[in-house]
């Protein structure tokens, strides 16, 4: 049992289709049941809170014309009651409730609890677009229930340590506007932008005038940098013009670090300069350090 196990769990590390491989076809030990759409509850792990009703409106006509061509994927909890989770194929069963059937054609997997949650990220990251607020929940989900740190969601997920990071800064910001993340009515980049005010209690109404106005990213930081008094009345410094290559390298490095960071190059000396990482609460300085590996203890 714990070989077969680890298994699952290794093939989880490699994504859902290394475990789901062909997952419309049941194994030679499987079979496509009829399951009562009464004995079965959604994954109560899915990231996903929104679907998108005139879609399901729309499968659930062509399930009543045709039915479900591609089984849904569920797992029995207790062998002895005849009750299910869903573990993949929500949409179809969310359609099938509109279209009014009775039953559901599905494969029974032995999957663990744990391994469920997973998958049910997994699905979602892979084959739908999750809002960014819903994304950063599923990651703080699998740290918490799975007992899981950063870098074992980056690997597990392909994602890069950062990336998983940046995701996660987004779960500090007040409600108001994680709910306007929610909506889609304000962006990854506004909402990152954001987290560098000083300020707090400015958040919702800033990010309220940058979906009125309508700002671009660029146009948000500026605000944010005279907001936190980083944009003070003095003589204009020469400005060395940046060549396309440390444009591009901050770039990156601004992807890498989650923070605005800044590569100057000396008058003159155009082979010499500074990078300069700001960082936010000494929190942000250890996530900085985390990501150079520097460990301080």
């Amino acid at each position: 049992m714990a070989s077969k196990e680890k298994a699952q769990n290794k093939a989880l590390g490699r994504g859902i289709d290394a475990l789901f491989a062909d997952a419309d076809e049941p194994t030679n030990e499987e079979m496509v049941a009829e399951l009562a759409l009464t004995d079965i509850r959604v994954n109560p792990y899915q990231p996903r809170r929104k679907f998108d009703a005139t879609a399901l409106k729309e499968l659930a006509s062509s399930i009543e014309k045709s039915g479900v061509f591609q089984p849904i994927i569920v797992r029995q909890p207790d062998a002895e009651i005849k009750k299910y989770e869903l573990i993949a194929g929500e949409r179809r069963f969310r359609a099938s409730k509109l279209a009014k059937q009775k039953t559901i054609p599905a494969i029974v997997r032995d999957v663990t609890e744990a391994q469920m949650m997973e998958i049910g990220v997994l699905e979602n990251l892979q084959r739908e677009d999750l809002t960014a607020l819903e994304e950063a929940e599923a990651y703080a989900s699998l740290m918490d229930k799975l007992k899981l740190t950063q870098a074992e969601v980056s690997k597990r997920l392909g994602k890069s340590r950062p990336y998983i990071a940046n995701y996660l800064r987004l779960l500090g910001l007040p409600t108001g506007v994680k709910q306007l993340i929610q909506k889609g009515q304000l962006s990854m980049g506004q909402a990152r932008t954001l987290l560098s005010l000083k300020d707090k209690t400015q958040l919702v109404p800033l990010a309220k005038k940058a979906i009125k106005a309508q700002l671009t990213v660029r146009q948000l930081e500026q605000i944010v940098a005279r907001y936190n008094g980083e944009q003070k009345q003095a003589p204009k410094p020469v400005v060395v013009k940046k060549s396309p290559y440390i444009r591009a390298s901050e770039e990156q490095l601004q992807e890498k670090f989650g923070t605005a960071v800044s590569i100057q190059t000396k008058q003159n000396k155009k082979e010499q300069g500074k990078i300069e990482i700001p960082y936010l609460s000494n929190d942000d300085l250890n996530r900085i350090l985390e990501i150079l590996q520097i460990d301080l203890n």
